[in-house]
């Protein structure tokens, strides 16, 4: 089965119910989207630019390369090899980049915050003094606002920290750390590694595609374990870690007699003042005014993960259904901040009475309503937006909201939720998942994370999803990735009857969990880094996180932070596969990511475009994993007697070698 092109006659290529309702009504009649302009291209992609092989980077050019052809290098001289390492490296430095102009917002937000200047306050004091043990702030004795003060500013340091490494590598396994120093891949300062790789993707800079590699590298390293580990955790402390929440994934959520806003993007600052504005007395009385039985905010894209697992707000929509979702006609608002919002979703706005509303002064759009957000201000400024919207419901013309069958999904598996579930609160940790890979329960683990794209079926996901669950292979999601397979309902407890593997399914009903953990946005994917050390450190798999049973893939990725989040985690020593990469007009390039990186980390890349296909080059991958640790064999159960248990001392009180889901 190959990943099929989205054709939007008649909508057939289209799974999601709520998408072809929508786009079968009238009222989204004349209305052009993403789906359309694929399908409208009538071209292929340009075969030097998908290769990586096109290169623009000085003005003698456009060069574009052919391997192996003496004559068909770039006007300087620069080879395949070279050309696609630098394409390669300017996508992580671009990704990176994203990642970390969040996380600084974060990191300010939370600052301003620890100084009493915004709405918001420190939720989880507990996690604030885990995570400051870990950047040596003292905790005895001290405010938890003084703490997150000085917290914050550590933070802060280390995105323009010139020398040294970032304080959260130490949180990776010894032997991870022992292995980057070596090669010299430990990141200095964060803004550091971005500006470094892109000097060196510069003409007439770094010219060898090997030494190229190891600055991406680097320069992931510190999006990973340093911008996003950051943005994630400093999220946490300030608005709450999540713990698991019943919630809905669907158009179909937004209400017809109430003001739908949909708030689009990815900095939770924002997100979070409009879930406070919204409730407030004042909102509530202006849209009973203007004849509206109250405020309905909803998610899209990745905010829509964070007010999710936090707040339990539904999801109407991932990244390809942003002007889906305007195309209902039933949206007085999309308001947008940073990161993955088209610029079509203005266009698609003008057909109806909605506005977009832009909020950050770095993501501004042509033909939307620009209200700047102030995070010192943030209910003034969530009010402001929301008034706007507001005074559109009386437009409100022809609109059309889905009735399909809309499937609950529990989402908000943070790595603290993870350790609690399985030991509850003086024995929280990772040993029953080990334990239940060694015996062969669970047969690994699979990270599918990032970006869904219009090129492809839109049950892509899904397809791989089932695919793994069905091998016994527990899969944690994040991103719009998290928001297809919850659409698609496997973020629900009963989807592990339904579709997982006997031993899956036996560990899910024991803990009450779905096959598929829901782990947040795209930013949260140091989570699944956190985890997978975590794995390490209990035992038992091996001592190097490349010894892991662990796959990853972003199968069909669109934005350059999935290519940052996948070099980030090949760097740490895990095997990550997409269904393309822009790389493979040079094979040189193509077998170092592929065979080379591994002598360097333990972690690899590949490729495949089939999604069955790639799932199972994903348990293919865990299978030698097993086979390496010795783990491969079915285990037989065994029923303890009561002086098997004596014999064992306190581990059987652990859950270790019980008989059961446990064991």
């Amino acid at each position: 089965m190959s990943m099929r092109k989205i054709g939007c006659e008649g909508c057939d290529n289209i799974t999601c119910p709520s998408t072809k309702e929508v786009l079968a009504q009238d009222v989204a009649k004349g209305v052009k989207t993403a789906f359309h302009r694929v399908d409208d291209r009538g071209m292929s992609a340009c075969l030097f630019g998908s290769g990586g092989v096109c290169c623009r980077n000085c003005n003698m050019g456009p060069c574009q390369i052919i391997d192996g052809v003496a004559e068909m290098v770039g006007v300087c001289g620069a080879t395949a090899e070279t050309v696609a390492a630098r394409n390669f490296s300017r996508m992580v430095a671009a990704g990176s980049a994203a990642h970390t102009d969040h996380a600084r917002e974060m990191v300010q937000g939370f600052i301003a915050t620890a100084k009493g200047e915004t709405e918001h306050q420190i939720k989880d004091v507990a996690k604030l003094h885990t995570l400051a043990k870990v950047f040596d702030v003292e905790i005895e004795g001290r405010d938890k606002n003084e703490i997150a003060l000085e917290l914050g500013e550590k933070c802060l340091a280390e995105f323009g920290q010139q020398s040294g490494f970032l304080t959260m590598l130490k949180r990776a396994p010894a032997t991870l750390q022992a292995m980057w120093k070596k090669i010299g891949v430990e990141p200095r300062g964060i803004d550091r590694e971005v500006v470094e790789l892109m000097h060196r993707t510069h003409m007439g800079v770094d010219q060898e595609y090997k030494n190229l590699m190891l600055q991406a590298n680097r320069c992931a390293l510190a999006d990973g374990w340093g911008a996003s580990m950051m943005s994630t955790e400093l999220t946490d402390i300030m608005f709450g870690t999540p713990v698991p929440i019943r919630s809905i994934v669907d158009i179909g959520v937004l209400q017809k007699d109430q003001v739908n806003v949909t708030v689009h993007g990815h900095e939770p600052l924002l997100a979070e003042a409009l879930c406070m504005a919204a409730q407030e007395d004042d909102m509530l009385a202006l849209a009973k005014k203007a004849g509206a039985k109250g405020i309905n905010l909803v998610g899209v894209c990745c905010t829509g993960n964070e007010i999710l697992m936090r707040r339990g707000i539904p999801v109407a929509a991932g990244f390809i259904q942003q002007e889906i979702v305007l195309a209902t006609g039933a949206v007085e608002a999309m308001v947008v901040d940073i990161q993955c919002i088209m610029q079509s979703v203005a266009e698609v706005a003008k057909s109806f009475h909605t506005d977009i509303i832009t909020t950050n002064y770095r993501a501004k759009m042509e033909g939307a309503v620009h209200i700047q957000f102030d995070d010192d201000n943030a209910i003034i400024s969530a009010k402001e937006i929301l008034t706007k919207a507001i005074a559109n419901y009386k437009k409100r013309g022809k609109f059309y909201i889905p009735e399909s069958k809309k499937l609950d999904v529990v989402a908000g598996f943070s790595n603290e939720t993870v350790n609690y579930i399985q030991g509850g609160r003086f024995r929280a940790s990772y040993r029953p998942l080990n334990d239940n890979i060694i015996n062969g329960r669970i047969r690994g683990v699979a990270a599918m994370v990032g970006c869904d794209n219009y090129k492809y079926s839109d049950d892509t996901h899904e397809i791989i999803a089932r695919e793994l669950i069905k091998n016994n292979v527990l899969v944690l999601a994040t991103g719009c990735s998290a928001t297809a397979l919850g659409r698609a309902g496997l973020m629900r407890p009963e989807a592990a009857q339904e579709f997982a593997g006997a031993g899956l399914a036996e560990i899910c009903e024991t803990l009450g969990t779905p096959p598929v953990l829901h782990m947040g946005s795209c930013v949260d994917n140091s989570r699944l880094l956190l985890a997978v050390s975590q794995m390490v450190a209990e035992g038992g798999l091996g001592e190097h996180i490349s010894d892991l049973p662990v796959a990853g893939t972003s199968p069909i990725w669109m934005s350059e932070k999935a290519v940052a989040i996948g070099q980030y985690f090949v760097g740490s020593g895990l095997y990550v596969i997409f269904n393309a990469l822009p790389v493979t007009g040079s094979k040189k390039m193509t077998k170092y990511i592929t065979e080379g990186h591994e002598e360097l980390s333990g972690g690899k890349w590949a490729i495949e475009p089939d999604p069955v296909k790639l799932a199972h080059k994903m348990i293919a991958h865990i299978d030698d994993k097993r086979e390496a640790l010795g783990i491969n064999k079915k285990q037989d159960r065994v029923l303890f007697d009561m002086d098997m248990r004596r014999d064992l001392g306190g581990g059987a009180v652990a859950g270790v070698g019980c008989a059961g889901p446990g064991s």
